[in-house]
C-alpha cells in the first residue's frame, strides 16, 4: 500500500482502540440478528437472518483485510473507519424490516460500505500501476457487479427479492474463491495479499466476543425480565455456563494453535480466507442460534420446546462443535473425534429428549460441552505426562522452526 501503509516491524500487530471502536457497531448488528430469528422462528426466518448475517459479517470482514494493512494512526484512515461505522450502525438499523420497507435502506448502507471502501482503497490509497490499485480495483468490480443484483432486489418484492439476493450473495462470497479474477486481466496470486497473522487472528477472535458477548446480553436482559425463581435461576446459571463452555472451547488453545498454524502456512492468504473469512461466519452463526435458545430457555424453563425451538437450543452448539471441527480441518488436516462426536450427542439429544421440559434440554446440552472441554484437558494433560507436547506446542514449536 503506497499511502496510509500500515508501519511493519518485527514486533506483532495488535488490534488498535479505532478497531474495537468500530466494532461496537456489530454487537448492536449481532443482537438485531438474534431479535429477527428470535421474532421468525421458522426454517424461512432462519433462512432470512442467515442471509442478514452474512450480509452483516461480509462487510465487517472486507473491513478487518483492509485494516490488515492500513495504518489506523492515518487521520484519513481514522476518517474512513468512521464514515463505515456510521454506514454499519445504519444497515443494523434497518435489520428488522430489510426483508419488507427498509430492504432499499439494508442494500444502500451495505454498498455504500464495500464500493465506498474500495473506491478509496483504489483512486486514493495507491498509484496507478502499484499492484495495490490492481487489486483494489478487481474487488471493486466485484462489488459492483453484485450491486446490480442487490439493488435490484431491493426493488423486487417476495420471492423475486430473495432469490435476487441469494445471486448477489454468491457474487460477493464466491469473489475471493476465484482471486477476483477479470477477463483480459492477468490472474492475482495469493502473495498480493500481506497478512500480518497475530493482528488479523485476534481480529476475527474479537468477533466472536463480540457475539459471546450478546449472548450474555440476551442472558441478562431475559432474565431481568422474567424475575429469578428457582428454575428460572437455573436457566440463568445453565444459559450462563453454556456461553462460558463455547468461550473455552475457541480461546483455550484452538484459537492460538490456528494462529500459529497460519504463521507458518506456505499459502497464508488462501488460509486466511478459508479458516477465518469463511469458516468463521459458522462460529458466529452457531453463537447468534444459541443465544437465541438461550432466550427460550430462560423464558420457559419448565415447558416443552416445539421443533424450532429444539433446533435453536441444540443446534447452535451442535453448529459450534462442528463450525470447530471444519476450522481444525482447514488449519491442520485434522478433525480430531471430540467435537464431532459432540455435535453429534446434540442433535441426538434434540431427538431423544423431544417431549423433556426445556430446563432439561439445556442442562444435557451443557454437560456435552463441558465433556468436550474435559477430554481436551485430560487428553493433554496425558501428552505431559508421556513426555509429548500438546497440540499447542507443538504448533509454537513448528512456527518457531519456520521462521528459522
Amino acid at each position: 500500500m503506497t499511502h496510509f501503509a500500515r508501519p511493519r516491524g518485527e514486533d506483532e500487530q495488535r488490534a488498535t482502540s479505532l478497531e474495537l471502536f468500530y466494532d461496537l457497531v456489530f454487537v448492536f448488528a449481532v443482537t438485531q440478528i438474534s431479535h429477527h430469528l428470535l421474532g421468525q422462528l421458522s426454517w424461512a426466518g432462519a433462512g432470512q437472518s442467515a442471509l442478514l448475517l452474512l450480509v452483516v459479517w461480509w462487510s465487517w470482514n472486507y473491513t478487518t483485510w483492509v485494516t490488515n494493512e492500513l495504518d489506523p494512526e492515518s487521520p484519513v484512515v481514522r476518517l474512513l473507519m468512521i464514515a463505515l461505522m456510521l454506514a454499519s450502525l445504519i444497515m443494523a438499523v434497518a435489520i428488522p424490516h430489510a426483508f419488507e420497507q427498509d430492504a432499499l435502506l439494508f442494500v444502500g448502507c451495505y454498498l455504500a460500505i464495500q464500493v465506498g471502501r474500495h473506491t478509496f482503497l483504489t483512486f486514493a490509497a495507491a498509484d496507478r500501476g502499484e499492484p495495490e490499485r490492481e487489486r483494489a480495483g478487481r474487488i471493486l468490480i466485484w462489488f459492483l457487479a453484485a450491486g446490480v443484483f442487490w439493488v435490484a432486489g431491493a426493488l423486487a418484492d417476495g420471492p423475486q427479492r430473495t432469490l435476487l439476493w441469494l445471486v448477489a450473495l454468491a457474487v460477493d462470497y464466491g469473489a475471493p474463491l476465484v482471486l477476483y479474477w477479470v477477463p483480459g486481466r492477468t490472474r492475482l496470486h495469493g502473495d498480493a495479499w500481506v497478512v500480518e497473522t497475530t493482528h488479523f487472528s485476534e481480529r476475527f477472535g474479537l468477533f466472536i466476543i463480540i457475539a459471546l458477548g450478546e449472548s450474555i446480553v440476551v442472558t441478562g436482559a431475559t432474565t431481568s425480565e422474567t424475575g429469578l425463581d428457582g428454575h428460572t435461576a437455573v436457566a440463568f446459571g445453565t444459559a450462563f455456563l453454556t456461553t462460558a463452555a463455547m468461550w473455552w472451547l475457541y480461546f483455550t488453545g484452538v484459537a492460538r494453535i490456528a494462529e500459529l498454524r497460519l504463521r507458518r502456512a506456505a499459502d497464508r492468504t488462501s488460509m486466511a480466507r478459508d479458516a477465518y473469512t469463511y469458516l468463521h461466519v459458522v462460529l458466529v452463526a452457531a453463537i447468534v442460534l444459541g443465544a437465541v435458545g438461550d432466550e427460550l430457555i430462560i423464558a420457559h424453563p419448565d415447558e416443552a420446546l416445539d421443533g424450532a425451538e429444539m433446533a435453536a437450543v441444540v443446534g447452535g452448539p451442535a453448529l459450534y462443535l462442528a463450525g470447530h471441527t471444519l476450522f481444525r480441518l482447514r488449519v491442520s488436516g485434522t478433525t480430531g473425534w471430540r467435537r464431532p462426536l459432540g455435535a453429534a450427542v446434540c442433535v441426538a439429544l434434540g431427538l431423544l429428549l423431544a417431549d423433556a421440559d426445556a430446563l432439561v434440554v439445556a442442562v444435557a446440552v451443557l454437560v456435552v460441552l463441558v465433556a468436550v472441554i474435559a477430554g481436551d484437558e485430560t487428553a493433554a494433560r496425558r501428552r505431559r505426562r508421556r513426555g509429548l507436547p500438546t497440540p499447542l506446542e507443538r504448533a509454537a514449536a513448528e512456527a518457531q522452526e519456520a521462521l528459522r
